[in-house]
């Protein structure tokens, strides 16, 4: 049938069929590790990927957990059941916000602060997070990498696995949005409200609070004083002086090289990228990093 194939736009469209959702007139918003297209009546449709149906579902529930916790988030279309189901992919139907702009290092501090005090929902069932997750996949799949880089690559996740092991105490375990950017949380009329939950789960606080960290240690993104009210908004605790930092620090730099590793296939810029990426974290490369958006 039409959506068991690989196109995202067949799968919205499979998808828009059985849950009674107009998708004619559908706008690719994004297309990275899921797919968003803006539909008429200010809906966000969201494609998973293969394989991700229960990823979808968790989204969903999540949403609406958050929500009646006091936590403004996106919010599901009402009286829609979700997700829809396209062979072994999800499709997930959501309110479009109105006219918004990413959080300061503030903003991000202040919703994570909240998240991660909100107590363990039991009913969810919520996984534990797997900062390693689909990245050996990742490798193996890049098949025009040269050997040498995938070796190290291996290697440099299996060292990490044994640090990620063995890291010392810090903040207790709480729930964890998982990829906690300044783009994950929109900012609209000085509200801000949590976006894209794919990764929700159960971890260290401090996963959540390492992406704005090193974009301060590793890529000089943003300034000390931004960083400082990062810290402060969040409560004073700063990840950079855990002695576990650097290993996720690291972990989460080859997440992202790992992510243009999948657009290298289909992208010549994304292999340059995937390259400068790889040299950066083999030491070739000098810190502060600058590394191109995909």
């Amino acid at each position: 049938m039409p959506g068991d194939g690989t196109n995202p736009h067949d799968v919205l469209t499979a998808a828009g069929t059985k849950a009674g959702v107009r998708t004619a007139d559908a706008t690719l918003i994004r297309d990275g590790s899921n797919t968003l297209f803006a539909l008429p009546g200010n809906v966000i449709a969201r494609v998973g990927r293969p394989g991700r149906l229960a990823v979808a579902e968790r989204e969903v529930r999540a949403s609406r957990w958050l929500a009646d916790n006091g936590i403004p988030v996106v919010r599901t279309l009402p009286e829609v059941d979700q997700p829809t189901e396209v062979g072994d992919r999800g499709v997930t139907w959501w309110v479009r916000l109105p006219e918004h702009r990413n959080a300061t290092p503030a903003e991000l501090g202040a919703v994570l602060r909240e998240l991660h005090a909100l107590p363990i929902p039991h009913e969810l069932a919520l996984p534990q997070v797997d900062p390693f997750d689909g990245l050996t996949d990742r490798i193996g799949a890049a098949a025009w990498l040269p050997d040498e880089d995938r070796t190290w690559l291996y290697e440099e996740v299996e060292r990490l696995r044994v640090e990620h092991a063995d890291l010392p105490s810090g903040l207790p375990l709480s729930v964890v949005h998982g990829d906690a950017w300044q783009g994950n949380v929109a900012v609209s009329n000085g509200s801000p409200v949590l976006l894209d939950l794919e990764d929700i789960g159960l971890g260290r606080p401090e996963w959540d609070l390492v992406s704005l960290a090193v974009d301060h240690t590793d890529f000089d993104r943003i300034s000390s004083s931004d960083y400082r009210d990062f810290v402060n908004s969040y409560g004073g605790y700063d990840v950079t002086a855990w002695r576990g930092y650097r290993t996720l620090a690291t972990i989460r730099e080859l997440r992202w090289a790992g992510f243009t590793l999948d657009k290298a296939a289909t992208s010549q810029e994304a292999a340059r990228e995937a390259q400068h990426r790889t040299a950066c974290l083999r030491g070739e490369v000098s810190r502060p990093w600058s590394w191109l958006a995909f």
